[in-house]
């Protein structure tokens, strides 16, 4: 490392104005998405992911948002991978996006369930081969002897289905449903707009936090 990971910062100047905040956390989380796909960020449904074990062992990767509405956030994965084990012991999540170049983050927290197999389906018929083959062949965060292993898996995989590759039995999608979401608007001096929305019932009260 050239400099000291302390001396690592750069200032922020934009604001988030309360009275242009939706009522709903769901709209106003599109509202600002929209505005992350106008920036043409790179990949801007990726999030954070945070599980944990039955134990409360923590754990957290990247995944990508594929779907949102009032229900929920969905992503997709193995149901025998690491984050689908903890969820089956622990169904509550944390997710957090991070818009960088427009100095905003977005969390949300709530319980998680597996969505239909109808509705997995659906998407997984959108994938590339490559990928709906991958989804067959690996077995998510399994030890893995080597690469050729998985590749020669691949190939007798690829010989073996025809045109159509259908939904493994081990593979969909979960929802997030939210009962927690929070706006981070970076400001300068370290003095950040942040705003949650707590769900109560149907309703969603939404209060500042001091930064």
């Amino acid at each position: 490392m050239t400099a000291s990971l302390g001396d690592l910062r750069r200032e922020y100047a934009r604001t988030l104005d309360p009275a242009t905040l939706d009522a709903d956390p769901v709209a106003q989380f599109r509202k600002w998405y929209a505005d992350a796909e106008r920036a043409q960020l790179l990949e801007p449904n990726a999030m954070s992911l945070a599980t944990a074990d039955a134990s409360g062992q923590p754990s957290a990767r990247i995944v990508l948002l594929k779907e949102i509405d009032a229900r929920g956030l969905v992503f997709f994965t193995d149901y025998r991978s690491r984050k689908a084990r903890d969820l089956a012991a622990n169904p509550r999540a944390a997710l957090t996006f991070l818009w960088k170049e427009l100095d905003r983050q977005v969390r949300a927290i709530g319980d998680v369930e597996i969505v239909t197999r109808d509705e997995s389906a659906a998407y997984f018929r959108t994938r590339a081969r490559g990928s709906r083959l991958g989804a067959w062949a690996s077995q998510q965060s399994a030890v893995l002897s080597d690469r050729a292993t998985l590749e020669r898996e691949v190939a007798k995989l690829d010989a073996q289905f025809g045109g159509d590759i259908p939904l493994p039995p081990h593979w969909g999608g979960y929802r997030v449903v939210p009962n927690e979401f929070e706006f981070w608007q970076g400001r300068e001096n370290r003095l950040h707009d942040r705003f949650r929305y707590t769900r109560e019932g149907e309703r969603w009260t939404i209060e500042r936090l001091s930064p």
